[in-house]
């Protein structure tokens, strides 16, 4: 009788508890882990429907119609994916270009400073050639060539 008493008073109570423990809070926490947005909103048109057949709560149709996006929220996602995905090709595409141009117009800037050849700069100490002064002047000088002998009669 003792062992009975025992086993009925101690140990199939504790029994129930880990039991108890095992499913309300060590599954539970588990269930939570795994649940994700995607899920909480497959549920919430099931609870909508719920409530609309719960015939004391009057459901508006507004409220059945944000049931039924959520229900074929998967197609909306895929819809406006495809949306922002053009939107990102025709941005890849301007950037493209953008890149391009900068690309030419710094190519164009390489050339024209190699042009000028700033590389090589002169020295400070360096003597520069002085110009030399034309003998004859402006009024003196003859019109060149065969306009010579006319310029002059």
């Amino acid at each position: 009788m003792k062992s009975w008493w025992r086993k009925w008073s101690y140990e199939i109570p504790l029994a129930i508890g880990d039991a108890l423990w095992e499913v309300l809070v060590v599954q539970f926490a588990a269930l939570l882990d795994r649940l994700t947005v995607r899920k909480v909103i497959a549920l919430i048109p099931v609870a909508i429907i719920v409530l609309a057949y719960y015939h004391r709560i009057p459901i508006p149709p507004e409220l059945m119609l944000v049931g039924d996006f959520l229900a074929y929220i998967d197609i909306f996602s895929v819809l406006f994916l495809v949306g922002v995905l053009s939107r990102v090709t025709t941005i890849l595409f301007i950037v493209k270009q953008a890149a391009a141009s900068i690309a030419r117009l710094g190519g164009s800037v390489v050339a024209h400073v190699q042009r000028r050849d700033m590389r090589h700069r002169r020295q400070r100490g360096a003597s520069t050639r002085r110009h030399r002064k034309p003998d004859r002047s402006e009024d003196d000088r003859a019109f060149g060539g065969v306009w010579d002998q006319a310029a002059l009669a």
